[in-house]
């Protein structure tokens, strides 16, 4: 429900600047507006000069005011935007002053939540507000903009189109039960889900990308000690993180890193050496290292190439779950004189490199994307969330569903129901206040 309370908040990061922004969003700002700057006129969407006075009459600061009146504005209501000098002590004096005049202190994301509840934006787009602002790479930025500007909602309201009028159809021939089979064999429905589930199973894909780019991936490093682990997620990284010496059991506990391959942010993970070993402090690391095995998308095996296959790397393969993803990768061709390469057999990908003179290395990223799945070739990828593919799995599920049991229309028209619901989750056109909650609860204050 929403709630019609003036809110106020600092809408700029904490710290020193040369300028500080105070957002207020609610009814009747006009006349706020006019208070807290002492003029007789502001007009609406002109930026205006002005001193900004206290209940005292005494100047707290000076700077620029917008007013936008609404309903066109960001939020759907009036806001005003006071844009002053950048001190915290002077923008928590104009908040003080906004407080004094009836407003309230805003809850996070409440700008944007009250945006969304006006029908100023959907949810998708609210989202993609503060994936826009934690964006790690330009290619997250520019997707994230995509999704603000409605490319992921425009892709969804398409498919919801086409599930409406299937809807509409087929649970008005269910009215007709003697001759549903003929109505719908006529009407093509088949075909229309066929067409259907290519649609959504592309945009499933898409979703899988945006997923991708906004949470990243976890890459964890792992083989036997002393194999080149370290070095590698140096080279990957190009800065040196860890620590690189000939002595076995250097790494001791879990090292991360973000690195950024294309576009897409994935959380490097260089892990101890994994053997038998009565050092407790090198048990504990190992422990670590396969904790964080358990918890990656990816997995990069780590082969000394001088040396060959060891039993102590059997061992290692040995605790890797048998459906996490990896890349083998045969280190210190330096030494071995192989040429960097790709080797692709038996569903493995072998790649030889050289993490100390990072000769193939641009190589292991080539490939780091394409086992993940990203293809940096696609120019329409939209930022997503996790709840977004989660919603449009089942939604293609009950695509499949529908197009299995096309011939039963109570079924059908069951299915195509459940599918809508699910693709409707996703840009909030029905979706339970608790989740709305659990939505905004993550913003900033004063986003």
């Amino acid at each position: 429900m929403l709630n019609q309370d003036n809110i106020v908040a600092i809408a700029t990061a904490h710290g020193f600047s040369g300028v500080g922004v105070v957002r207020v969003s609610g009814k009747s700002l006009l006349s706020f507006a006019l208070t807290i700057t002492h003029k007789s006129k502001i007009n609406p969407r002109v930026a205006t000069y002005s001193e900004f006075f206290d209940s005292n009459h005494e100047v707290i600061d000076s700077g620029l005011i917008l007013y936008f009146p609404s309903p066109k504005s960001f939020t759907g209501e009036d806001v005003l935007e006071i844009q002053g000098h950048g001190s915290p002590v002077s923008l928590h004096m104009v908040l003080k002053r906004c407080l004094e005049l009836g407003c309230r202190i805003a809850e996070p994301g409440e700008f944007s939540r009250r945006a969304y509840l006006n029908n100023k934006i959907d949810l998708i787009q609210a989202e993609s507000i503060i994936d826009l602002i934690h964006a790690e790479s330009e290619m997250a930025v520019k997707s994230a903009l995509k999704s603000l500007s409605g490319t992921f909602s425009n892709y969804i309201n398409k498919v919801n189109e086409q599930l409406i009028n299937l809807r509409m159809f087929v649970e008005a021939t269910l009215d007709f039960p003697e001759e549903d089979i003929e109505f719908i064999v006529e009407a093509k429905i088949k075909n229309k889900l066929e067409i259907l589930q290519t649609e959504i199973k592309h945009l499933l894909a898409n979703t899988k990308q945006g997923v991708l780019l906004n949470n990243g991936a976890n890459i964890v490093i792992v083989g036997r000690p002393n194999v080149g682990k370290s070095s590698l997620l140096n080279a990957l990284a190009n800065e040196e993180i860890a620590i690189v010496t000939d002595i076995a059991g250097t790494t001791r506990d879990i090292i991360k890193e973000k690195i950024v391959i294309n576009g897409v942010v994935f959380n490097l993970i260089d892990t101890a050496g994994i053997r038998n070993t009565d050092d407790v402090v090198e048990k504990i690391g190992i422990e670590r290292a396969l904790h964080a095995i358990s918890n990656a998308e990816m997995c990069l095996v780590l082969l000394d190439d001088s040396i060959g296959i060891t039993p102590e790397d059997d061992d290692v393969l040995a605790k890797i779950p048998q459906e996490l993803p990896l890349i083998y990768i045969h280190n210190k061709i330096d030494i071995t004189g192989v040429r960097a390469k790709v080797e692709k057999k038996d569903k493995q990908t072998r790649v030889y490199l050289s993490a100390k003179t990072h000769m193939g290395v641009q190589l292991l990223r080539n490939e780091i994307l394409k086992l993940i799945g990203f293809d940096s070739a696609c120019k329409d990828v939209f930022i997503a969330r996790t709840r977004h593919l989660e919603s449009m799995n089942k939604a293609v599920h009950h695509i499949d569903t529908s197009f299995t049991n096309w011939h039963n229309l109570e079924i059908l028209a069951e299915e195509l129901r459940y599918a809508h619901s699910n693709l409707t989750d996703i840009t909030g056109e029905f979706t339970a206040d608790d989740l709305l909650g659990e939505i905004f609860s993550k913003f900033c204050i004063g986003k």
